[in-house]
């Protein structure tokens, strides 16, 4: 058994060694590699091993939860790659066990409806909790955090944002805990990641709406998801990146050129918001009295002061320690009451088009202060 756990150690090194590079926005819009090649990697280096063979390098290695530099003053390869497989595999057990409990709670929805949303949620709540942990705890990811104030405890709403990496969730899982609604979040995700090990069965059996954007489908699927918040009252932040895919300069520049034939404004350092779901989202919702606003949030990054919107890969997230050395972190939010949005479709469009303008205009003063050379700790715009 020991000189399992010594080749499990190997294989977890090798494995993890792999990943720290691993990600990067991708021009294509499909699931990228950043979300599935860890998870493999992993997978793979872990096979053949029984429980016990895994639980014994990683109490071995507990010592190492804070990475030992190397005499050159940086970490090892070594220590790096063994401290990443410390973090994550705990985690992707943790999130296998709450994958078979999510299941096993489904059979039983239909006659206790109620507990199991409860229950699945607070199963749910402990997979992110567990993430955000390594984040921001373990490594070193300081987030600044703006606005969060206005946010009344345990408020149901919906909740719109720019995408920028795959990073972007932990910025949005902060604010939701503050608020005390983690367990809460209920995402619109691709279809394509109910394909990722582990995670893709999960996403689906909490109940999160998997969209393929094809409208007719998409329909029936927020059916669902919408019928026990309309029908039992149960609380949700319904969480959508409204540009339906992440910001390159490639995809900015292809927006640029759609905005100008159709006539449309676009907002600094955006893409521009698809309207069609943000409109039926609000048209449903409105109607059940617990959900009461809009969370427009706005996130940003910078790498080394220097580069604008430029966050760490996924990968990078997990894998690496002392985030806040080379990254910033920035979230922002300003609630809107759900009463006082436009009635009609065309009006909703066109007040998410604002909002998407405005959101331009706060970023490009990030980037100003980033530029000075300033902290994004100082307030950068007032309530709009």
């Amino acid at each position: 058994m020991a000189s399992r756990a010594v080749n499990l150690a190997r294989d977890l090194a090798f494995g993890s060694a792999a990943l720290i590079g691993v990600g990067g926005a991708q021009e294509d819009d499909d699931i990228q590699p950043d979300g599935t090649e860890w998870c493999t990697t992993l997978l793979l280096a872990l096979r053949g091993y029984d429980v016990q063979d895994v639980l014994l390098p990683v109490l071995l290695l507990s010592c190492s939860w804070r990475l030992s530099p190397s005499p050159m003053g940086f970490p090892s390869q070594f220590t790096l790659t063994l401290r990443s497989a410390l973090l994550i595999v705990p985690w992707l057990a943790q999130l296998l066990v709450a994958d078979l409990l999510l299941s096993a709670l489904l059979p039983l929805s239909t006659v206790w409806p109620d507990w199991c949303n409860d229950t699945s949620s607070a199963i749910a709540a402990s997979i992110w909790r567990g993430i955000q942990r390594i984040f921001t705890v373990s490594n070193d990811a300081a987030i600044t955090v703006s606005g969060a104030d206005q946010l009344p405890p345990g408020e149901s709403a919906i909740v719109i944002s720019n995408h920028v990496e795959w990073s972007d969730f932990y910025m949005i899982q902060e604010l939701a805990e503050r608020a005390g609604m983690l367990s809460r979040c209920r995402w619109f995700a691709k279809q394509q990641l109910k394909w990722v090990p582990f995670l893709g069965w999960g996403l689906w059996a909490m109940g999160m709406p998997l969209v393929s954007r094809r409208w007719t489908q998409d329909q029936r699927e927020m059916d669902r998801v919408f019928d026990g918040v309309l029908q039992r009252r149960w609380p949700i932040w319904l969480v959508a990146y409204s540009e339906a895919t992440r910001y390159t300069m490639q995809k900015r520049i292809e927006t640029e050129e759609w905005c100008k034939v159709n006539d449309k404004r676009l907002g600094h350092h955006l893409l521009y918001p698809r309207t069609k779901g943000f409109v039926a989202s609000v048209q449903k919702l409105r109607t059940t009295p617990h959900v009461t606003a809009v969370y427009d949030v706005t996130l940003a990054y910078a790498q080394d002061d220097k580069i604008f919107q430029k966050p760490p890969t996924f990968g990078q997230t997990i894998f690496l320690p002392r985030l806040s050395d080379q990254w910033r972190f920035y979230v922002h939010v300003d609630r809107h009451s759900l009463a006082d949005l436009p009635k009609s479709d065309e009006e909703l469009s066109l007040w998410l088009e604002d909002r998407w303008v405005r959101k331009g205009e706060h970023l490009e003063r990030l980037r100003q202060l980033l530029e000075s050379g300033q902290s994004w700790n100082v307030p950068v715009n007032e309530k709009r």
